[in-house]
């Protein structure tokens, strides 16, 4: 099992990128099914969300869009509890179909406050898309659409997701090992 070194902590792979593809795949079918004929806007959550958007944007059979917005609540490996809206955004959302993109869901503070946000913004409908979840580590109720992954409550970097800024690039997921 391949282990490696990103800044202090060590990671070894937990998910490879072909199941992460395929997963991707069936979540596109899943979403261009029930979103036929809606030309939903698809709003990527930044910075973790990038490759994840690009490759769920690349599986969609229906006409779509898709914008970003960047948050900010993590420092390290652990989350201060703080969302701050670093970028906001310009889209006019009154009467679309809006699909938010998000590389995780852990405790939902940032998804419910995103939620809450977007909704005074008058769109047809919200919906949830993200990459992991980990459902042992919600705090918030929140309606999850689209799932690729459920996940133990472990820190994980690649495939867009980082420590520190470091390992984004990582085309596999890893787990750190304690």
């Amino acid at each position: 099992m391949s282990v490696i070194k990103i800044e202090d902590k060590q990671f070894k792979v937990s998910i490879p990128e072909a199941e992460i593809k395929t997963r991707i795949k069936a979540l596109a079918a899943q979403i261009s099914k029930d979103m036929e004929g809606k030309n939903p806007l698809f709003l990527g959550v930044l910075n973790g969300s990038f490759i994840f958007a690009a490759d769920l944007m690349r599986e969609m059979t229906i006409p779509c869009e898709i914008s970003f917005v960047k948050l900010a609540s993590y420092q390290g490996t652990i989350s201060t509890g703080k969302v701050q809206e670093v970028i906001g955004l310009n889209e006019d959302l009154t009467g679309r179909t809006v699909i938010i993109v998000e590389d995780i869901v852990d405790t939902g503070r940032t998804m419910k406050q995103m939620m809450e946000s977007l909704g005074t913004r008058r769109p047809a409908s919200l919906h949830i898309c993200t990459l992991f979840v980990k459902p042992t580590k919600l705090e918030e109720p929140l309606d999850i659409d689209y799932s690729a992954f459920s996940i133990p409550d472990d820190f994980i970097v690649g495939y867009g997701l980082d420590y520190d800024q470091a390992g984004r690039q990582l085309k596999d997921v890893y787990t750190i090992v304690e």
